[in-house]
């Protein structure tokens, strides 16, 4: 069996473990848990997002996006609301 040592903040580490705790888990038993996961699925065992609720894919593009508009490029006027929300709904 491999020992794995790593550092995280503090307080990062309380949550979690109060959070695994509520899940009957120690820390030991929920990395372990998120190793077997990780090589079932050959992929992170959940989706990776930001303070907002996006992924960073998805944050880059709404930065992207806001720069653009503030520049006036990539934008689209509309005479009416039905125009503008089927455009948002392509």
């Amino acid at each position: 069996m491999a020992t794995i040592q790593i550092r995280i903040d503090e307080k990062q580490k309380q949550k979690a473990k109060k959070i695994f705790e509520k899940m009957g888990l120690d820390m030991s038993s929920a990395v372990k848990l998120f190793f077997q996961q990780t090589t079932l699925l050959e992929a992170l065992p959940f989706r990776p997002i930001t303070k907002n609720g996006l992924t960073l894919l998805e944050e880059k593009k709404v930065l992207l996006a806001s720069k653009e508009a503030k520049k006036g490029i990539n934008t689209v006027d509309f005479d009416d609301i039905k125009k503008a929300l089927a455009h948002l709904k392509k």
